[in-house]
């Protein structure tokens, strides 16, 4: 009963690829099943938890090969989330995350759906001339990690995207900061720390490129990822603020991948997940639901010379010893 499709109800093809990944995590189920019922029919209708729990349980309950997400896709369009377009699968996972967690109303919910996904990270300004340094704290949904270098060289592992997202950068000419320190504009060096990893970790291989010409175009080369992720091995001690007992825990999994095929105005989503409860993996394109092979999932590296071909866009991590 777990690999039901979702029926496309026009170029929603994005929204059903991310619901799957949604609802065949098993600890985002268990925060879904213990929110609170809004109490008129107006607001259920309305509430994005309410209606995406009633899919799950549509999804669970039917024999169906597939049901339909009119109903949150409604609900959804209620919110400004346009129907009936082509998305962008990492802004409308953070659309979707944000109207959860707005909407869920029992504050250890939130604190849990925050612990689920939320990445911490502790950004560092340095200047170069005096001992001046500012430190701030912040957290993000999803690391967006460039497939690109400064020099437009192509990285050619996710462990080197990885790196150069975390590698610090020296901010000199227009990008020089005023210390309040020498009281003039200095050379700093800006970098980023990993402070906390949550249970699901998400990567957004930044594949779109923005051109001067206000032109996008996909970068489609090759580019693997692991099965199996271990950041204390990735990343060197300088780009991370936590300790042993935090680090132990970043040892990660493979869960599920949000591939897209297509060019950036015609392009079309899916999305690959290893069911936690069978360990086996599937493709969920839309209504069609099929069992796959790790090979399977490989195919979506991408390739230099087919540009229309599947790329992951979204890779999905699970923590493999969690606290």
């Amino acid at each position: 009963t777990e690999a039901i499709g979702l029926y496309n109800l026009g170029q929603s093809c994005c929204l059903n690829s991310l619901l799957q990944v949604f609802l065949m995590n098993i600890h985002f189920t268990r925060i879904l099943r213990r929110i609170t019922v809004p109490s008129s029919p107006a607001q259920r209708r309305n509430n994005v938890p309410y209606q995406m729990l009633l899919l799950l349980e549509k999804m669970q309950c039917g024999k169906c090969k597939a049901v339909g997400p009119r109903d949150l896709a409604c609900c959804l369009s209620e919110h400004r989330v346009k129907l009936f377009v082509q998305h962008d699968a990492a802004q409308l996972f953070l659309t979707l995350w944000n109207l959860l967690k707005k909407q869920m109303k029992k504050p250890e919910l939130v604190a849990e759906l925050s612990d689920l996904y939320t990445i911490c990270i502790q950004e560092h300004l340095a200047c170069q001339k005096c001992s001046f340094e500012i430190k701030s704290n912040s957290t993000m949904l999803t690391l967006p990690l460039p497939v690109l270098d400064a020099n437009s060289h192509r990285l050619k592992t996710l462990e080197d995207c990885l790196q150069y997202f975390f590698h610090p950068e020296e901010l000199t000419g227009l990008n020089m900061c005023f210390c309040q320190q020498c009281g003039r504009k200095t050379t700093f060096l800006q970098s980023m720390k990993l402070v906390h990893l949550p249970q699901t970790l998400t990567l957004h291989l930044k594949r779109f490129c923005f051109e001067r010409s206000s032109h996008t175009h996909k970068l489609s080369h090759p580019l693997p990822f692991p099965q199996e992720l271990d950041l204390r091995k990735v990343l060197t001690e300088n780009q991370c603020q936590a300790d042993d007992s935090e680090k132990a825990t970043w040892q990660y999994e493979l869960f599920a991948v949000v591939a897209h095929s297509g060019s950036t105005s015609c392009g079309h989503y899916c999305a690959y997940i290893q069911s936690l409860t069978e360990c086996k993996w599937y493709c969920f394109n839309d209504s069609e639901v099929c069992q796959v092979s790790w090979d399977d999932v490989k195919c979506t590296y991408g390739h230099s010379s087919l540009y229309w071909r599947e790329t992951a866009y979204l890779l999905f991590y699970m923590k493999k010893h969690p606290q």
